[in-house]
């Protein structure tokens, strides 16, 4: 019975579901176009190459391919510890890729509140508001030209 879980199974659950990856096409369409995003940079960046023409080309409007170049500058100057990031064709998300989508997501609904919910405690406080923002500005992008 679901009611006669012990808190060793509850546990053992969560284990269970934290290492069974996320797909991609399980986030809103503009948060994976963002994690698509952050995977080409990065495979640009390895490869010591300017990667916002091909940004632009891949996302269909220069302007959005600059707020996403700003929004993962952003992040790259918050977050701990490098981001972990899958290959480009891969259909599952890491656990970074899962939290920045999810907070992709939180922006496009305008949820601040879920935004932040997101990185508490992963990210310093005072630097949540600016990854808020340029998010925002990204999110404005993609719907101002879709």
């Amino acid at each position: 019975m679901k009611g006669s879980r012990t808190p060793a199974t509850r546990a053992q659950e969560w284990v269970e579901a934290l290492a069974r990856p996320a797909a991609i096409t399980a986030l809103q369409p503009v948060a994976a176009r963002f994690i698509y995003s952050l995977r080409l940079v990065a495979t640009y960046q390895r490869a010591r190459r300017d990667p916002a023409p091909e940004l632009a080309q891949r996302l269909g409007q220069f302007t959005i391919a600059i707020k996403s170049l700003q929004l993962l500058d952003t992040i790259g100057h918050a977050w701990p510890d490098p981001v972990n990031v899958r290959r480009f064709c891969c259909c599952h998300l890491s656990h970074d890729e899962l939290t920045l989508g999810r907070m992709m997501e939180a922006a496009w609904r305008g949820d601040e509140e879920g935004f932040a919910r997101q990185v508490d405690g992963l990210v310093r406080s005072e630097r949540i508001d600016r990854i808020w923002n340029d998010a925002v500005a990204l999110v404005m992008a993609e719907a101002e030209y879709s």
